[in-house]
């Protein structure tokens, strides 16, 4: 075997490697993908912490997320946030339809995140939490939550966030 086979052998395994750890942070429960969950490490003595994931929906029929909960925290809520003016509004909120073919993306700063409330520990970057989703149609998904420094365009957006979370 050449080694220009070789290595073309060798880059297409890592391809494949790589596409699938790409992915590996994707879940699937009936026509809903679950991609990505993650949040920001919290310090000692910090309440309450945001986890953030995006869901959409695939198939020809609505659905629902009902609830969310994890073993890290007292109790987890779906929350959403947008700014009026400079005033930030904040409310709890029961559930989230998920339209056919939409996709919700939870982020910091504006929109859903979903807020786990009375730690039981702090976050610490590496860390995975679990996190269970519970829909109206597709049913549980277990899912991970990574633990993660996203700090790309911090500044202001971030520092609403923190506030956020300081206020539960």
């Amino acid at each position: 075997m050449s080694h220009r086979h070789l290595f073309s052998r060798l880059a297409l395994i890592a391809g494949i490697a790589l596409s699938g750890a790409a992915s590996a942070h994707d879940y699937k429960a009936g026509d809903l993908q679950v991609g990505h969950p993650w949040a920001r490490p919290t310090v000692p003595g910090q309440p309450s912490g945001g986890a953030y994931l995006s869901i959409e929906n695939k198939g020809k029929a609505g659905d629902k997320l009902l609830s969310v909960s994890s073993p890290v925290a007292k109790s987890s809520e779906i929350h959403t946030m947008s700014m009026d003016g400079n005033v930030m509004k904040m409310r709890e909120v029961g559930s989230i339809d998920i339209k056919p073919s939409e996709k919700i993306a939870m982020q910091p700063g504006n929109g859903y995140h979903i807020m786990l409330i009375g730690l039981s520990q702090p976050l610490k970057l590496g860390d995975k939490i679990p996190l269970t989703l519970t829909f109206e149609k597709a049913g549980k998904l277990e899912v991970s939550i990574y633990v993660e420094d996203k700090t790309a365009g911090k500044d202001a957006k971030d520092a609403k966030d923190g506030m956020e979370h300081m206020h539960h």
